[in-house]
């Protein structure tokens, strides 16, 4: 067995390991560390982030959250039809609207109960 052939390979995962290690290292050992109250304070959580695990909280943040992905991945959905715009012709178009139109009842009947409303 030759360690010559394999020596490319070692000398790629050592880089590799280097080029992910080192920086990291380098911002702990450099990086000022001075907490403080406003950065040790709730940022978007809601909660304070040093407290007991098992206490409530409301449930608000995972409904906006996942609110904000469905609308966000039904819009995404919107620019492969922008794009083959020509090739889809007429039926795609009023495919579309009917899809839009799912989103908008969606978005209205979600207003109108109030899960958007962050008081």
């Amino acid at each position: 067995m030759n360690i010559d052939q394999y020596l490319p390979v070692l000398l790629f995962i050592l880089i590799g390991m280097a080029v992910g290690v080192v920086p990291l290292a380098l911002g702990y050992v450099l990086g000022p560390n001075r907490p403080d109250a406003a950065k040790n304070s709730p940022y978007e959580c809601g909660f304070e982030a040093f407290e007991d695990a098992r206490m409530k909280f409301d449930v608000r943040y995972y409904l906006v959250a996942i609110l904000f992905i469905l609308f966000d991945l039904e819009i995404a959905f919107l620019l492969p039809w922008a794009v083959a715009l020509k090739e889809v012709g007429g039926a795609g178009f009023v495919a579309v609207l009917i899809f839009l139109a799912i989103l908008v009842v969606g978005f209205a009947y979600e207003w109108k109960k109030g899960a958007l409303d962050w008081e």
